[in-house]
């Protein structure tokens, strides 16, 4: 899956400091970012949405397809109800 950056400021000494005693505990900024980015997407994106994207879709799922399975849902249920006289 295609990656992208994003930036974000922190005043220079305070930044200095982390990694200075992150450093001394082994641990690495950016690999804490990144679990905490995965955690800001398990929990404000939808269940359903992260699927979607794990099994290669795009961004965020096509509103034609959640109409085609609403649809097909319907149909099955009216079926299941529906009485025919012959």
């Amino acid at each position: 899956m295609k990656k992208e950056n994003i930036t974000i400021s922190m005043e220079a000494d305070k930044l200095r400091a982390t990694k200075r005693y992150m450093e001394k505990k082994d641990a690495d900024v950016e690999q804490e970012l990144g679990d905490a980015l995965q955690k800001l997407y398990e929990k404000y994106v939808p269940a359903p949405v992260r699927e979607y994207i794990d099994e290669g879709g795009e961004d965020t799922p096509a509103p034609a397809k959640k109409q085609k399975e609403k649809s097909k849902s319907s149909a099955a249920a009216n079926n299941g109800s529906v009485m025919s006289t012959v």
